[in-house]
Formats: C-alpha cells, sequence, structure tokens
C-alpha cells in the first residue's frame, strides 16, 4: 500500500480545515455565555435552555421535522419503484427519458428547481404551505434515493427470487417476503438521506411555501439578517448534529450491506 507523501497530507489538512472549520467554531460559540458572539465570556449552555423556550424557533423546527418525514417517505416510496423500473424492465422505451427525469433534480441548480415549482403551483392556483414544500422536497429526494437503492439492486442475486418463483410465489410475494427484505438496509439509507436533505432544505423551501409554513432553515435565515446571536448557534449546532447522525448511520448501513453481500 502506497503511502501518502507530505504534500498530498498538507493538502487534506487544509481542505478538511476550510470544509469544517468554520463549522467547528459555530459549535464552540454556541456554548458561549457571552451574548456577544465574537467576545468569549466562558463556558454555558444557557442559551440551549433559551432556544428551549423560543416558541417561533421550536414550531418551526417541529414543522421541518414533519416536513422530513413526509417528503422523505414519499421520496424513498417512489425512489425505490423507479429503481426498481430501471434495473429489472431493460431497455423499454422512453427508459432514457424517464431515468433523466427522475435524477434531474439531482444536477439542477436549487434555484431553477424552487423557481419551476413556484410558476407550477402558481399556474395551478394552488396554495402554498405545507403539501407544495413536501413535494417539493420528495420531488429532488427521489433521485437520490433511486440512485442508493438502484445500486444495491444492480448487485442483488437474481436467483433468489428465481426460486421463490419457482415454488409457486406470486411476483408480488416474491417481493415482498424476498426482495424487500434483502434490500432493506438501502431503503434505510435512502430514507436517511432523503429526510437530512429536507432538514437542511433552504431555497426549495423559500420557493414552494408560503406564509403558513415556516422551516427552520428559513427562521434561522430571517433571524440572521438582524445579526447573529449564540442561540442561533444553539439551533444551528443541533440541527448540524441531527444531519450527521442521520448521514452517518446511512452510510453505516450501506458498509454493512456490503460486507454481508461478501
Amino acid at each position: 500500500m502506497k503511502r501518502l507523501g507530505p504534500g498530498l497530507i498538507l493538502a487534506l489538512v487544509f481542505g478538511f480545515a476550510f470544509l469544517y472549520l468554520p463549522i467547528l467554531v459555530l459549535v464552540a460559540y454556541s456554548f458561549n455565555a457571552s451574548r456577544l458572539v465574537a467576545v468569549w465570556g466562558g463556558f454555558s449552555t444557557h442559551w440551549y435552555g433559551a432556544l428551549m423556550g423560543n416558541e417561533a424557533l421550536l414550531d418551526a423546527a417541529w414543522t421541518s421535522l414533519r416536513l422530513a418525514l413526509v417528503s422523505a417517505t414519499a421520496a424513498t416510496a417512489l425512489g425505490t419503484l423507479a429503481a426498481l423500473a430501471l434495473t429489472r424492465y431493460g431497455a423499454f422505451r422512453g427508459r432514457t427519458l424517464f431515468s433523466g427525469m427522475v435524477l434531474a433534480p439531482l444536477v439542477m441548480p436549487e434555484v431553477i428547481t424552487g423557481l419551476s415549482l413556484l410558476l407550477l403551483f402558481i399556474a395551478l392556483d394552488v396554495e402554498r404551505g405545507f403539501w407544495t414544500i413536501a413535494a417539493a422536497h420528495a420531488t429532488f429526494g427521489l433521485g437520490f434515493a433511486c440512485i442508493v437503492v438502484q445500486s444495491r439492486l444492480m448487485g442483488f442475486d437474481r436467483s433468489l427470487e428465481e426460486a421463490a418463483q419457482d415454488l409457486g410465489a406470486t411476483p408480488f410475494v416474491t417481493f415482498w417476503t424476498v426482495t424487500l427484505p434483502l434490500i432493506w438496509p438501502a431503503i434505510a439509507a435512502a430514507w436517511m438521506l432523503a429526510f437530512a436533505l429536507s432538514l437542511d432544505d433552504l431555497v426549495v423551501a423559500t420557493f414552494a411555501g408560503g406564509s403558513g409554513a415556516a422551516t427552520l432553515p428559513i427562521r434561522l435565515y430571517s433571524a440572521v439578517k438582524r445579526g447573529v446571536t449564540p442561540e442561533i448557534n444553539a439551533a444551528c449546532t443541533i440541527m448540524i448534529v441531527t444531519a450527521a447522525v442521520v448521514v452517518i448511520s446511512a452510510s453505516l448501513l450501506m458498509k454493512r450491506e456490503q460486507l454481508s453481500d461478501r
């Protein structure tokens, strides 16, 4: 195994520092006893207690949590079906168009996605709120879920399904009792990824939502315009920890699944 050279190690250190040092500083200052963000006044958990008494932020957090649960579930269900269609039905007519439509939100700028959805909701005369944001989040979460599940299905042993059908199982029973349990870790990982994406989204929610549904990122962005406070740092820290736990859990599930296939 080749050892990394000093130059490459130094580049990695600077790269990771550039990415994660600002996050670590934010987390550290969320425990600042002073109300002045730039002045360290000692260690304190006061702002986390103050955050628990902020009804506006708590309502926004509850809205974001419900949105993430609904949109992640819808995105994972649709993404799983799309992955099955792409891996099991070969070169059907319209496959390229279907694949492009499913995966387009992955490469589409969020501003374009949000603006197009806004124009769609206006054209359909749909009142923007909780459900329009949920539909928007499910739209761009679908592609991520499809890729995760599709990667598992591409390495799936089809002989297990064929054996079940030879024993008299219908296609639905085969899927429910054989396929689904074996790809379940990938589905769970896809759900966690879609959940984290929805929880952290700001741009699409801003376009798709109305005055009746303010998510936590929108509420924090509005509060930052009036100045950053340790209370905002505390809320951001909780979001960072939540998203990190979800993403790490999804990665561990995928790694566990890969090891079980060997």
